[in-house]
């Protein structure tokens, strides 16, 4: 096994006390209601998820996410039929995963490890799933490489990148607009072309921008009342075509060739 690097500690370190830090979240970390409350929340905010992500079409295939986190989008697939595989760089992580897991009555595997240097077989998955991050490691590329090496000849991923264009990014510099997680070790956004290159090792990539504005549940106070009436709805109100540069999350659609 490949030695952790002191950045990779460091983030390793940053997650095992962030994972479970969900500032929606009313109930103990860890039980049903934690683990129904963060994906209901997750869903919402990211309703994309469910348009764009195909969770019940890999029945008896072997899935791999690369920051399994919760287990919570995991758990769709090995709800759908898929023999499903999580890791992790936080001990905390892989400790809710399996519970998550354990509650619901669904199996999986879980280890903890370094998506960066991962201890599997070249060619030994059929699907790879990468939603939350990218942004957080201190080599994308490698990531993406190792990726590439896992998966099977003709297999596919899903990887998500942050847009350095989004609404968000933007609100950030020019309001100080609060962005979960920013405090991380690592936290890098890309520019699709930025993020085409780094997927070069795969045959073929398609990116689909996505995620704009929804009202927030977690804010108060005259700024996110401004932001709920005012903002997203006059966001949301404009051609699709005006603002689909801005979209926060850039979700890549990648094929390993046979």
């Amino acid at each position: 096994m490949t030695q952790p690097s002191a950045s990779i500690e460091s983030v390793r370190q940053y997650w095992n006390q962030h994972v479970d830090d969900w500032k929606i979240a009313r109930h103990p970390s860890g039980t049903a209601d934690f683990f129904s409350e963060t994906e209901e929340y997750r869903f919402e905010k990211l309703h994309y998820l469910t348009q764009r992500i195909p969770f019940q079409e890999y029945p008896g295939k072997k899935i791999l996410e690369v920051g399994c986190g919760l287990g919570n989008d995991l758990s769709r697939f090995a709800a759908g039929g898929a023999r499903v595989t999580g890791i992790d760089l936080a001990d905390r992580a892989i400790e809710l995963s399996r519970a998550n897991f354990q509650q619901r009555g669904l199996d999986g595997e879980f280890h903890r490890m370094d998506g960066e240097h991962m201890d599997f077989d070249a060619n030994s998955f059929d699907f790879v799933y990468c939603h939350t991050v990218l942004q957080f490691t201190p080599d994308p590329a490698r990531m993406a490489e190792e990726i590439h090496r896992v998966l099977k000849p003709g297999g596919q991923a899903i990887v998500m990148a942050i847009n350095s264009q989004s609404w968000l990014i933007l609100m950030h510099n020019l309001l100080k607009t609060e962005i979960d997680y920013l405090d991380s070790p690592f936290f890098q956004h890309f520019k699709a072309a930025e993020l085409r290159q780094l997927l070069s090792p795969f045959d073929q990539v398609e990116i689909i921008p996505e995620r704009f504005p929804v009202r927030t549940r977690v804010h108060k106070g005259l700024k996110a009342h401004l932001y709920n009436l005012l903002f997203v709805d006059l966001f949301n109100a404009l051609p699709p075509g005006w603002v689909r540069w801005s979209a926060h999350h850039l979700l890549a659609y990648v094929l390993k060739g046979k």
